[in-house]
């Protein structure tokens, strides 16, 4: 564990130059926001169960959306992280050539239960993250879709870690009054 500074603070500056206009959807703060707390999500449950692969699961909590919302490559991800860092972000990368929201989950789902638990960590934690308040303007039917994906998720990412699991059951429950 001596080396996850190191391996954090190069991850972050990579995707803080890669996101680098980006905020966070519905207000103004900088997407390393989200970024940081997906990686603290990760952080938080080694301290309880170090029984995971942390400098992987940590850098691909903080770089698994680059590949979706920025120009960085799978290449630049391989030189500068790894292949198995690569491969993870690219699993919780939803696949552009796919026709439906629905089937892309469904695709990246599968693409992440066909590698360790730490890919399907990080995309709890992103989850789990991501089930705040929702935007201001997204519509009842938008908040509905999000609640279902969710649930989806949840249901389809089973075994990977007790804790998140739970914690991303109670946060589907507490988004239920957006809907």
């Amino acid at each position: 564990m001596d080396n996850i500074q190191a391996l954090y603070q190069k991850a972050m500056k990579f995707a803080g130059e890669k996101h680098r206009n980006q905020t966070v959807p519905g207000s103004t703060a900088n997407y390393l926001l989200h970024l940081s707390n997906v990686a603290m999500e990760i952080l938080v449950i080694y301290i309880e169960s170090p029984s995971f692969d942390l400098a992987l699961a940590v850098q691909t909590a903080i770089l698994h959306d680059t590949l979706e919302d920025t120009d960085a490559t799978y290449e630049e991800l391989e030189e500068q992280f790894g292949m198995k860092v690569a491969e993870a972000v690219l699993a919780l990368t939803k696949n552009p050539t796919l026709v439906g929201k629905r089937q892309k989950m469904e695709d990246s789902v599968n693409r992440i239960n066909a590698l360790g638990p730490e890919v399907g960590m990080v995309k709890l934690a992103d989850r789990i993250t991501n089930l705040q308040a929702p935007p201001a303007h997204w519509s009842q039917d938008k908040r509905g879709r999000y609640l279902d994906e969710a649930v989806f998720i949840s249901e389809q990412l089973t075994g990977k870690h007790a804790y998140l699991e739970a914690r991303l059951r109670d946060k589907i429950e507490g988004y239920r009054e957006f809907v």
